[in-house]
């Protein structure tokens, strides 16, 4: 899975912006650093948004791989039921 949070790197530490939720104590992270006044925040939260989709992607086939699906049937019932949409 892939989870982004802001941070601020100073004096050699990095400070995040909140702390991430259902992680393990030792989860890998990457870090990148970013030029301040070099990155425009609408593409960069686009960029993140797209990384975050394919991760979610990702997932999707490796858990069909796993065969951990549902019938679409089931999906769609569930869907109808839980939106209030008739067949």
């Amino acid at each position: 899975m892939l989870r982004t949070i802001e941070g601020i790197y100073q004096n050699g530490q990095i400070e995040l912006s909140e702390l991430p939720q259902n992680m393990s104590d030792r989860t890998q992270v990457l870090v990148t650093f970013l030029e301040p006044g070099k990155i425009d925040p609408t593409k960069l939260s686009q960029l993140i948004e797209k990384l975050e989709t394919i991760a979610g992607i990702q997932q999707g086939f490796e858990e069909l791989n796993a065969g951990q699906t549902r019938p679409l049937g089931n999906f769609i019932q569930e869907m109808q039921q839980k939106y209030d949409i008739s067949s």
